[in-house]
């Protein structure tokens, strides 16, 4: 090999090493098993199509990949009620029932739930009847700015469903029971992702307690 020939195998080299470090450079052997690397991806910025059953509504629709839950609902369906807050699946504020569970709809890529059954708070209603537990929280008062409210009622209905189905909690007392005692500290720990900047929590557990119809510290 000719001198210049090693001053430039050595440059190029050492300008792969650098970048490699810096996690830029993937060399095209890395994608393959020693045939020829794949250029034909699919751009992120395509879209796909999406089925979805939004409160009880059929849609069909192409969305970006990279599209979160949260924002098809309130940018492509117009149902702003489910809040972005710290829009890092902490608050609970984006919180919906997919398939009858709760979710942060946030931290959730749109195309992932394709054929799933939503509800937001704006599926809760049956007209101007409303849901057991928003009526039980505009009584008890579970509310301030009403940010926080959709999350926290999406999540309280879901939460009931768990327990009861008997899903036990990190601080229930006696796990071999039929069905859990719901005391204030069970509510509480499980409610713990929806977090209400104003404080409003007496009257949340207060509201979960009355629809799920067992008095305070009672198992029955």
């Amino acid at each position: 090999m000719m001198e210049n020939d090693r001053a430039i195998a050595r440059r190029e080299f050492l300008k792969n090493s650098v970048l490699a470090s810096s996690g830029v450079f993937v060399g095209s052997r890395l994608l393959t098993d020693g045939t020829a690397a794949v250029h034909n991806e699919t751009p992120a910025s395509d879209t796909v199509a999406l089925r979805l059953r939004v409160n009880g509504q059929n849609y069909g629709l192409r969305v970006d990949p990279r599209t979160s839950l949260l924002d098809l609902l309130r940018e492509k369906l117009d149902l702003p009620g489910t809040k972005k807050g710290c829009n890092h699946g902490q608050c609970g504020a984006c919180t919906i029932l997919v398939d009858g569970r709760r979710i942060n709809s946030c931290l959730a890529l749109a195309v992932i739930y394709d054929g799933s059954e939503i509800t937001t708070i704006e599926g809760l209603a049956k007209g101007d009847e409303l849901h057991p537990l928003q009526s039980a929280f505009v009584r008890h008062e579970g509310f301030q700015c009403g940010y926080c409210t959709p999350g926290q009622i999406c999540s309280a209905i879901a939460m009931l469903n768990e327990v009861e189905q008997g899903t036990v909690s990190h601080v229930t007392e006696d796990v071999r029971q039929k069905r859990v005692a719901l005391t204030d500290t069970e509510i509480r720990e499980r409610m713990s992702g929806n977090i209400c900047r104003c404080g409003a929590y007496p009257g949340i557990v207060a509201a979960i307690r009355e629809v799920s119809g067992q008095p305070a510290g009672t198992g029955a």
